[in-house]
């Protein structure tokens, strides 16, 4: 189930906003570190745990996925594609999801459940990784990327604008989002896993 597989497409329809980045005289550098600052302000908005500021949080969530996709894009477009700019993105990645995580938790006060969701996010994304750096390519397969894991929050932060309360056993909307990432996460995690190392043998 992953949507990383429509990577290519999304490329192709990032075409005219890589050129107004490129207009602006924008760095992918720089449009990366602005991905990094527009998922703290998801955050803010998750932590502030009302309605509406859900809905801006998923809406401000899908824009920082949109802006990872342009920072790449926009470096081969300017041809400045480089390890370093590669080292950054990942890094920037992997502070987006512990910033938003962190702020789906604290608006719900549950930290518990957020530490077993972002573990199992980060331990997903770390397996993409190491495959690599084994030797086997990117690994983008699983049960959910981390293109998924985006349009799922921002999905949770729209519905939880209009669901408040309790839904299923006394879990609202975004603790069973938490949920979902805690289980699925370290299940995509071990799923990767296994693939590489079959591949591996």
């Amino acid at each position: 189930m992953t949507l990383d597989k429509f990577r290519p497409l999304a490329e192709r329809m990032l075409v005219p906003f890589v050129r107004a980045a490129d207009g602006l005289g924008l760095s992918p550098n720089g449009v990366s570190v602005l991905a990094l600052v527009v998922s703290a302000a998801a955050a803010a908005g998750f932590v502030v745990g009302e309605p509406r500021w859900y809905a801006v949080g998923g809406a401000l969530v899908l824009l920082n996925g949109w802006l990872d996709l342009i920072d790449g894009a926009l470096a081969r477009e300017q041809g400045v594609a480089s390890k370093g700019g590669d080292l950054l993105d990942h890094v920037i990645d992997r502070y987006a999801d512990l910033i938003i995580i962190g702020g789906l938790a604290a608006g719900v006060e549950n930290f518990a459940l957020g530490f077993l969701a972002v573990t199992g996010v980060l331990m997903t994304s770390y397996l993409g990784t190491q495959i690599q750096a084994v030797g086997l390519g990117r690994a983008y397969g699983g049960l959910v990327g981390r293109a998924d894991r985006l349009v799922l929050i921002a999905l949770g932060g729209f519905v939880a604008a209009v669901v408040t309360g309790p839904v299923v056993v006394g879990y609202g909307v975004i603790e069973l989002l938490l949920v979902f990432f805690a289980v699925v996460g370290h299940l995509t995690a071990l799923q990767r896993f296994w693939g590489a190392w079959a591949d591996l043998e």
